[in-house]
């Protein structure tokens, strides 16, 4: 939330008691059923993710200690720190806790507010499992790009309409937003969509301990709608079909550093959950108690204790999204906690040209990381009003989670990949990734080079020649809005020429396999290369294309023009050059014979003649020149008839 306000308190009544171990669990590493989701199960299955003792609950024996040691609250527990939260003002009891041989500390963590009782909410949450290790996430394909409305910038920014065009706006994909409250999400006409589809899978307010986030603080709720909001042509958020949970971690009227251990309980209960992505826009480095300020040494990404759980939850598999912070122009400068994780995707703020908006805050972290790690949106970005309607506001607030939600429509394309990938290649896509600079990080990410470069990563490719035919098969994911241009570079030759293209067969974007056999024409002994790249867009003006691999095959003979047998005239063939063509094809061939009528046809992919011409000549070499230009782009056959009789036929590529 970036907005540090000082309020004295007197006494410290909220405090985390460290155990030292977790030796007398009752629980096993073997059977984690017992106190995760299926889904935080499946997610740890997919990544080769290790279950460990962080896992595990705290001992129930050590909370009911602390807890009858006097008078003490339960606030919440904590596997990852194998701690508890308390409240007391009971100093014997806080005596009798330090006294205990299984308290590894005892820290003070906030000043009085009020008592409050917690039940157990960290026991394993029932969320439906994946129905495959690596599901289709992809429930259905439009054709067309959204009307966004006066959102159209924050997305189109990133070019992330083509995420959505293909297919991808969150399906499958659960989000857990981080933030001080989300006031009036119930009945937010901006949210209607996602109420009817059920989108939200829970609420939890880790501050009073309560299920409602209905009537807290209204700055979680214009975070989620960048995210979540759904009426075209108003307002359209950046992966609007995810569903979600709404978790309170900030106090906003006060800046406490149990707050810090609030998002620790929340960022484990989204684990727990099964969540994928973690979208927060809060950031820490002052407090109403000066004691516990961080300075910039701190910014390490290994120091404070919200930093820490941020890059565990990354460590669990999920993709934690974290604002930069608003100190860009104040004199602290520098990004805030946990926006300096290792593991974190921290992310600036932009106004609509992609200029560095002044607040955003600086990196790099003290120990020298590149952070922010991206930028988006932040400079008049349209949120939510209090009251439901379209407005502005700035921060990286709003630029993290933005990120946070077109993050999550390309990881729903790519669950073969962890988050770690999704992070990088995000870096990758962006503008300045090859020089990245101090506020602005490595830029603006692109989400149309983003999924060419996992595609990159994730087709495969292989080649192989007999004779003069070569077998060329390639997999990759694709959707038929999509489509494969096969280029061949001959003995001698220095330069790739596309052969032919290959339509994408995916009806929504998954895995698809191809094959292809050629024969090699009027080529020399030597190597030949084949490459095939995949056009991801082919509706763009210019082609967006992305290699997936290449292949380099030895001729050990040389190959003649392909040959077009005639019974008991073996000899015979034709050519057609240039081959691929764009104006003018030429054809040529030999016949001993005299031929009384001459006709060449010209027939489309969907075999209807396009062309035609009938010619008188006598026996000899016959040459003769085709205007093709006014074809269209694609594949053709041409049929060679000799006095009405079919003589022969050749493929050719119009470009």
């Amino acid at each position: 939330m970036f907005s540090f306000l000082m309020h004295g308190r007197s006494q410290s009544t909220k405090h985390v008691v460290f155990f030292t171990e977790k030796n007398e669990t009752p629980f096993t590493l073997n059977n984690p059923s017992a106190y995760l989701s299926a889904r935080s199960v499946e997610r740890r299955t997919r990544y080769g993710i290790v279950i460990d003792s962080t896992d595990l609950p705290v001992i129930s024996r050590y909370i009911d200690s602390v807890l009858k040691a006097g008078t003490v609250t339960l606030l919440g527990r904590s596997r990852w720190l194998n701690a508890i939260i308390i409240q007391t003002n009971d100093a014997a009891a806080i005596t009798k806790i330090n006294s205990f041989p299984f308290v590894k500390s005892f820290t003070a963590v906030a000043l009085l507010k009020n008592n409050i009782i917690v039940p157990d909410k960290f026991a394993a949450i029932s969320v439906p499992a994946p129905a495959a290790l690596i599901p289709n996430r992809i429930e259905k394909v439009y054709a067309d790009t959204f009307n966004y409305g006066s959102s159209s910038s924050q997305v189109k920014i990133h070019k992330g309409e083509f995420l959505h065009n293909i297919g991808a706006r969150g399906q499958g994909m659960i989000m857990a937003f981080l933030d001080a409250g989300f006031f009036g999400y119930e009945t937010n006409q901006f949210f209607d969509s996602a109420r009817v589809r059920n989108q939200f899978l829970g609420t939890w307010d880790f501050v009073q301990n309560n299920a409602s986030v209905n009537e807290d603080n209204s700055h979680g709720m214009q975070c989620f709608s960048t995210v979540a909001a759904f009426r075209p042509g108003v307002f359209v958020g950046s992966s609007p079909e995810a569903k979600y949970f709404l978790l309170r971690t900030e106090d906003a009227p006060t800046e406490q550093i149990i707050e810090e251990y609030n998002w620790a309980l929340a960022a484990e209960y989204a684990d727990s959950a099964g969540v994928d992505v973690i979208s927060s826009s809060l950031g820490y480095t002052t407090f109403d108690n000066a004691t516990f300020n961080h300075t910039y040494a701190d910014m390490n990404g290994n120091t404070t204790i919200i930093t820490r759980i941020a890059d565990m939850a990354a460590k669990k598999g999920m993709l934690v999204v974290n604002s930069a912070g608003n100190e860009g122009d104040d004199p602290w400068k520098y990004i805030g906690a946990p926006a300096d994780g290792d593991s974190v995707l921290s992310v600036g703020a932009v106004n609509s040209s992609g200029v560095i908006a002044g607040f955003s805050s600086f990196g790099p972290t003290s120990d020298g990381q590149i952070k922010p790690d991206v930028v988006s949106l932040g400079a008049g970005t349209t949120v939510s009003s209090i009251g439901g309607t379209v407005s502005t506001n700035s921060g990286t607030s709003f630029s993290g989670p933005n990120m946070a939600g077109l993050a999550t429509c390309l990881w729903q394309l790519f669950p073969e990949f962890n988050n770690w990938k999704i992070i990088t290649t995000l870096r990758k896509s962006s503008d300045r990734f090859e020089t990245p600079a101090e506020q602005y990080g490595y830029g603006l990410p692109d989400m149309k080079k983003a999924v060419g470069f996992l595609l990159g990563d994730i087709s495969t490719m292989n080649a192989s020649v007999t004779n003069c035919t070569a077998d060329i098969s390639w997999s990759s994911k694709d959707i038929n809005t999509m489509r494969y241009d096969i280029e061949r570079k001959l003995p001698g030759e220095t330069v790739y020429t596309k052969i032919k293209t290959v339509a994408a067969k995916g009806t929504v974007f998954s895995s698809q396999n191809y094959q292809l056999s050629g024969v090699i024409t009027s080529s020399a002994t030597g190597n030949v290369s084949y490459r095939i790249k995949q056009v991801i867009d082919t509706s763009a003006a210019t082609f967006d294309e992305y290699a997936i691999d290449s292949a380099t095959l030895i001729l050990s003979s040389a190959c003649a023009a392909t040959s077009v047998n005639e019974p008991n005239n073996p000899g015979k063939y034709i050519q057609l050059f240039p081959n691929p063509v764009q104006s003018s094809l030429t054809i040529r061939f030999t016949e001993q014979r005299s031929i009384a009528q001459l006709s060449i046809e010209i027939y489309n992919a969907q075999s209807q003649l396009v062309w035609k011409q009938d010619y008188s000549k006598p026996n000899g070499t016959i040459t003769h020149t085709i205007p093709v230009a006014r074809l269209a782009k694609g594949d053709y056959i041409l049929v060679v008839r000799k006095d009405g009789k079919k003589y022969a036929a050749k493929e050719f590529l119009k470009l």
